[in-house]
């Protein structure tokens, strides 16, 4: 086990992705019962907007059979780099050299993603409840809550 002060804090979900079978089926589905704006979209993927976090849906060939690597939930860390260095003290799956992305030993997916970079935000009295009032988002992530009317004041 990590020292308890090298761990990273988590902060909050990002996004959770889900696997269909079609997007465009998926995108109907999901506006048939609410209204969403898309964050974005691929030939295979669609990203619907919920103010500063979001819900991702992969198209895959086999939607809802073996998990792989598009079911998966986004965790907003204070450190993703203390992640990095704790995953070598565990018996996870690394999934991704490029950060710290991970299979738990149950299969599960986790895309760890540093507050500083995503749009997800916590108000500035949860972020001092929890010991975090020093994090801080980067001026991308500004930008971005900025252009949906979403900025901190």
């Amino acid at each position: 086990m990590p020292d308890p002060d090298a761990r990273a804090r988590p902060v909050g979900i990002n996004h959770v992705a889900l696997e269909v079978g079609d997007v465009e089926a998926a995108l109907d589905f999901y506006g048939s019962l609410f209204e969403f704006d898309l964050r974005g979209r691929s030939e295979s993927a669609a990203f619907i907007d919920m103010g500063d976090q979001f819900l991702a849906l992969a198209e895959v060939e086999d939607a809802g059979d073996d998990p792989d690597d598009h079911r998966h939930f986004g965790l907003v860390v204070d450190d993703p780099e203390t992640v990095e260095r704790s995953l070598g003290e565990t018996d996870a799956e690394r999934l991704s050299t490029d950060g710290p992305d991970f299979r738990d030993p149950w299969g599960n997916y986790v895309q760890v993603v540093a507050y500083d970079d995503v749009q997800f935000t916590k108000a500035d009295h949860v972020l001092a409840g929890m010991g975090l009032a020093d994090l801080e988002k980067s001026d991308s992530a500004l930008g971005e809550l900025a252009a949906k009317g979403l900025a901190p004041e």
